[in-house]
């Protein structure tokens, strides 16, 4: 297995990434009167997924604020999804793509999750620095 120099190297980070990427050309296309509203919501909580996930990289040897960072990112995910779903519903947002994100999102959760519970794998030094 190869070792991971950094986070943009990390497969949930890529995911969420991307995420939030297709998220931004989406919501280019929702109504004018959402600009400042759920526009801005979707595109803040996407971002902070990746933001979240970069910043426990750079806290891994803090064993706390690495888990305490991961799960932020993971807690920014379900907002993501919960501001997809008003989304749809305001048919702004076709339920394939919802559907295709949210997935995107559950796996990355399972992905932190994951990561959380194998957090002494990660953190810089083991379990000696709490």
């Amino acid at each position: 297995m190869e070792r991971i120099r950094n986070y943009k190297e990390l497969r949930v980070f890529k995911l969420a990434m991307d995420s939030a990427m297709m998220i931004f050309e989406l919501s280019k296309h929702f109504p004018r009167e959402e600009r400042c509203s759920l526009t801005d919501q979707i595109r803040r909580s996407s971002r902070s997924v990746c933001a979240n996930i970069a910043e426990a990289w750079r806290k891994r040897r803090y064993r706390k604020s690495f888990i305490a960072r991961l799960n932020d990112a993971e807690g920014e995910a379900s907002e993501a999804q919960v501001h997809l779903e008003i989304a749809c519903r305001c048919e702004y947002l076709r339920r394939d793509i919802v559907d295709t994100l949210d997935d995107r999102y559950e796996y990355s959760m399972a992905q932190l999750l994951t990561t959380i519970q194998g957090a002494d794998r990660w953190v810089i030094g083991g379990r000696s620095k709490r």
